[in-house]
């Protein structure tokens, strides 16, 4: 039976950026983003929950996500959900569900941080993330090990 992993999500970040380098020199980005969900309660009180996502972006993208976004900053992120699980130091098993960032489009505009709304932005599309695992080969659009190529993105494809 096929399967379907795709997420997408709206909203603003909750730190800047983290960038850092594998061992074998890849670029890896660590991102926290919030999504606001309001609701009414049975009794008609508004209420508002907040859920929390982590993600990771790979290569050129990492490296663009982490040059124009800061805390605050409106995003919509295109990935797919992916589970790491680890041993901590004593020896229990734990895990965490992210999301590994394929798509971003910037929201908002350069001087509004988070409060700007309405005008659209810029969309970035990776040539690949890692298909989980190893030694973290770029992989194409479909998830599968591609070519090692990334798309390359100057700051006059940046639409601010």
């Amino acid at each position: 039976m096929p399967s379907f992993n795709q997420v997408i999500l709206i909203g603003n970040l909750t730190r800047d950026v983290e960038l850092r380098h594998t061992p074998s020199n890849q670029t890896v980005a660590n991102i926290g983003m919030a999504m606001n969900r309001q609701y009414q309660t049975k009794d008609g009180e508004r209420r508002e929950e907040v859920t929390f996502v982590d993600c990771e972006a790979w290569g050129r993208q990492a490296e663009v996500m982490a040059q124009y976004l800061s805390k605050g900053r409106p995003v919509m992120i295109q990935g797919r959900l992916k589970l790491d699980s680890w041993q901590d130091k004593e020896g229990g098993n734990r895990s965490k569900l992210k999301v590994v960032v394929e798509n971003f489009q910037f929201l908002g505009s350069r001087e509004g941080g988070g409060n700007s709304g309405g005008n659209g932005g810029g969309n970035y599309q990776s040539a690949g993330a890692p298909s989980g695992g190893g030694d973290h080969k770029a992989s194409g659009p479909s998830g599968g090990q591609g070519g090692g190529s990334h798309q390359a993105v100057d700051d006059s494809d940046i639409p601010f």
